[in-house]
């Protein structure tokens, strides 16, 4: 039985965004103070690619759309909660999400509207009013160090093959 499943091989890919996410949690646990590092390791994770190229721009999507969900998301936090001119909460949650995806279209960053409307629902229905402007800025900036991990991890380990687009480059 055993003999006919086929498992997936664990490759240095895998091994590496290993390294990157522990990487993240021992410098979040011990140089800052055991804070979450649970946007960090998922920035590590998106932040791993085959290559370098593509941990990028995956990594870059992550970013670019936690930073605009995120930035998004403050004034549509207060417009949601204090409902100004009458206008009903699921309106502003509307347009707020509109914003996110409209914003990310304007950049060209289509990948990005995913991650950009996690944060932004996440951000407006799981935390408190007292602390959603400095969350959401952690948030971001938590994002941002886990994908740069993995990037730095990627440069220091490359693939042992490079992508044909790098070895037209490397040749000429």
């Amino acid at each position: 039985m055993l003999e006919q499943i086929k498992f997936p091989r664990v490759g240095r890919r895998v091994l590496k965004t290993l390294l990157a996410v522990l990487l993240v949690t021992v410098v979040y646990e011990y140089l800052l103070g055991g804070r979450n590092p649970c946007f960090a390791c998922i920035g590590a994770v998106f932040g791993m690619g085959g290559f370098w190229q593509e941990g990028a721009r995956f990594g870059g999507n992550r970013f670019v759309g936690t930073l605009l969900g995120g930035l998004v998301v403050i004034p549509f936090y207060w417009l949601y909660y204090n409902t100004p001119f009458g206008i009903p909460d699921y309106l502003y949650l509307l347009l707020g999400l509109f914003c996110v995806i409209y914003i990310n279209l304007l950049f060209g960053a289509d990948s990005a509207i995913h991650p950009g409307s996690v944060v932004y629902f996440v951000v407006l229905f799981t935390v408190t009013q007292e602390r959603y402007i400095s969350y959401t800025i952690a948030r971001i900036i938590d994002t941002g160090i886990g994908v740069l991990f993995s990037l730095c991890i990627s440069w220091v380990l490359p693939h042992r093959r490079l992508p044909a687009a790098e070895k037209q480059e490397a040749a000429g």
